[in-house]
């Protein structure tokens, strides 16, 4: 398996399983001199960890972030920034009924039939796990861009969807366990999901994130456009399965005359139907786009699938899961997004 690494000037390498005894990564590219404020890094990854509230799932990690090295007296020094993870809550007798059994819409059969084995315990590598380390690469990466702003939130859980009429209050977001920047539909939608999780199922939902005050230039054409490398930021993501920018789908059915972007005399646009990127390149309108995520694929019922010996048998998920995940998920949207856009700042700064 040797697609460990994300990025080109500002490089992110993880290791670690979900079950095993720690988890992290290496950021190589930061840039010497800048001051990094260790408690916002460490409050991102709070935003992301288990057991935060009654709608996501009760494993109790502490996820306290430990630097070692590329740190001194508070400035990055320009050498890779290590870091690492401790997993303390990881109960792998949860997963004994699944050695031998593919779960359905899980990595099980696929990483089994290419690597010829597998970690059973939580999904070993390809558990959510993973984005942990993502979210402490992406808090350097925002002090890397200190400038620009990073906010996503809950658009939409199942059916439950914020309307062109409901009020966005950024300040709200992070004073609900869902997320939501609306009250009212905070309410219902974490509702929903308590009622999901008491039938044993799960439910999925949309994030969209809004990226502020972004520098012009960044993206370069032809195969490293913006808005395509946010797009593979996104699929990386786990049970994310669509991306959209700007009008996204809904463009498909405007005319011309009325999706395209009129220029102000100073540069700007008087709509963003292209979400800030034109030509692959941002233009210094806001970037916005919204993220797909599938419904957790573990669930608390009985379902039907095969295991290693090609039989049919049944199984029924144990432990903890999330039964939606977008909650979780806002600050790891924020975090790739990050990572992304600061690789493309640095890679315009080497060309100066």
């Amino acid at each position: 398996m040797a697609s460990n690494s994300f990025g080109n000037f500002l490089k992110l390498t993880t290791f670690g399983e979900s079950h095993g005894v720690s988890i992290g990564g290496i950021l190589d590219g930061v840039p010497p001199g800048i001051q990094l404020d260790l408690e916002k890094i460490q409050k991102d990854l709070d935003r992301r960890k288990p057991g935060q509230s009654a709608i996501v799932t009760q494993r109790k990690e502490s996820d306290i972030v430990h630097f070692k090295s590329g740190i001194f007296e508070g400035l990055t020094t320009g050498l890779p920034i290590g870091f690492e993870i401790h997993n303390t809550d990881n109960k792998s007798k949860d997963y004994g009924h699944i050695k031998d059994v593919y779960r359905p819409n899980h990595s099980d059969y696929t990483y089994d039939q290419k690597y010829g084995q597998r970690d059973y315990r939580g999904g070993g590598r390809s558990s959510a796990r993973e984005t942990a380390s993502w979210v402490v690469a992406g808090a350097i990466a925002k002090q890397i861009l200190n400038d620009v702003h990073f906010t996503a939130y809950t658009h939409a859980v199942g059916d439950l969807e914020l309307q062109s009429e409901d009020s966005v209050d950024f300040d709200v977001i992070e004073k609900n366990p869902v997320r939501c920047p609306n009250v009212m539909r905070a309410i219902e939608m974490e509702d929903y999901i308590k009622k999901i999780r008491k039938e044993g199922d799960t439910i999925g939902g949309i994030v969209k994130c809004v990226i502020s005050n972004v520098p012009k230039n960044l993206g370069d054409p032809i195969f490293e456009k913006l808005h395509a490398n946010l797009g593979k930021a996104m699929m990386t993501i786990n049970a994310v399965k669509g991306f959209d920018y700007g009008s996204g789908f809904e463009g498909v059915s405007m005319k011309g005359s009325e999706h395209n972007d009129l220029f102000n005399v100073d540069g700007t646009t008087k709509t963003n139907h292209s979400g800030g990127i034109q030509g692959g390149i941002s233009n210094g309108m806001n970037i916005n786009f919204r993220v797909a995520f599938k419904p957790v694929a573990t669930l608390m019922q009985k379902q039907k699938t095969i295991n290693k010996n090609a039989q049919e048998v049944e199984m029924q998920g144990k432990g903890r899961h999330d039964p939606c995940v977008v909650p979780r998920a806002i600050p790891v949207v924020e975090a790739m997004s990050a990572l992304v856009l600061a690789d493309a700042f640095l890679q315009n700064k080497s060309l100066n």
